[in-house]
């Protein structure tokens, strides 16, 4: 039986890998002004079905057929720590989950603070994932989309990016091309197990990555997501599990406790079991609700509702 089970595990991350070469991969920047980039050539590394280095950052596509489009969108940041990108597990199946009620999706490849190439570490993911936000929206009449319904989600690392995505309002991914009037800000955030502040209860070696070894406390003050809510903060969506013992449930209890002070709507679900590896399907007890309910936010919240219909 184990051995049966080894097999089929094996056929579908397989099948995972073909997917991921047969999807549309979209390059975020244009040839020679990829922006926070010093020079130096990096090589993409892909091992244990994990990037570990992006030298082409950009987004994978999902698109829903017209007939079943909501017109609403997600744009996915894998987790992985700030050390690599999970994207077949945080990215991939998360995408294909939402395709299955009629949203669009799309994985960010972003690069990872890390890179030899970057001139300001801590900077390049929000500016792939806000330029990757600005393509979408440009595009949204092609892939039918409401730009007004172009939502960001993240896991665990994935979860601090898509955050900062929702409460840092400058822009600093422009290079004053035909983007730059498109909007970079999501209209709704959904964050699982996600990593949120750089303080007390930070995972750890998330903020060593993103801002190094020998941080000042400006820049984790900056950089811990709670204390960059706003009243512009857009609704969010956060599931978290109580035995989580990677990210701290403090994370997500810190953001919503910042989300409520600013009368921002939000919606929080902490489960008993889990850990730090709440997934699609599978998972122990009342765990296993988590997409249930976080379809029935989204249609509540009018982003998985069918579009008018077109005579």
């Amino acid at each position: 039986m184990i051995i049966k089970k080894k097999v089929i595990l094996a056929a579908c991350i397989f099948i995972s890998i073909l997917e991921a070469r047969s999807q549309e991969y979209i390059r975020l920047w244009p040839e020679g002004k990829k922006i926070n980039f010093n020079g130096k050539k990096v090589t993409d590394s892909l091992f244990n079905e994990r990037i570990w280095r992006v030298s082409d950052p950009g987004m994978y596509s999902f698109l829903v057929p017209q007939g079943e489009n909501k017109g609403t969108a997600v744009l996915i940041c894998p987790g992985g720590g700030y050390e690599r990108l999970s994207y077949l597990y945080n990215g991939f199946n998360l995408a294909k989950w939402y395709n299955s009620i009629g949203i669009n999706a799309f994985v960010l490849i972003y690069r990872l603070p890390h890179q030899a190439d970057l001139t300001e570490r801590e900077k390049a993911p929000l500016q792939d994932a806000q330029r990757a936000m600005k393509i979408i929206r440009a595009n949204a009449a092609r892939w039918n989309i409401k730009p007004g319904k172009l939502g960001i989600m993240g896991t665990s690392a994935g979860g601090h990016l898509a955050t900062m995505a929702g409460t840092k309002l400058i822009d600093i991914s422009s290079i004053n091309d035909s983007l730059d009037k498109y909007d970079h800000r999501p209209d709704f955030m959904v964050l699982l197990s996600p990593v949120i502040t750089m303080g007390e209860y930070a995972h750890k070696p998330s903020r060593q990555r993103l801002l190094g070894p020998d941080t000042s406390q400006v820049m984790l003050d900056l950089y811990s997501n709670e204390k960059q809510v706003s009243n512009s903060t857009p609704p969010v969506f956060m599931v978290h599990a109580l035995n989580d013992s990677t990210v701290p449930v403090q994370n997500s209890l810190l953001f919503y406790q910042a989300l409520i002070a600013h009368k921002v709507n939000a919606s929080l679900h902490i489960f008993p079991q889990g850990g730090h590896n709440i997934r699609i399907d599978d998972n122990p007890g009342s765990t296993d609700q988590w997409l249930v309910l976080l379809e029935a936010w989204l249609k509540e919240m009018g982003f998985a509702e069918p579009l008018p219909f077109k005579k």
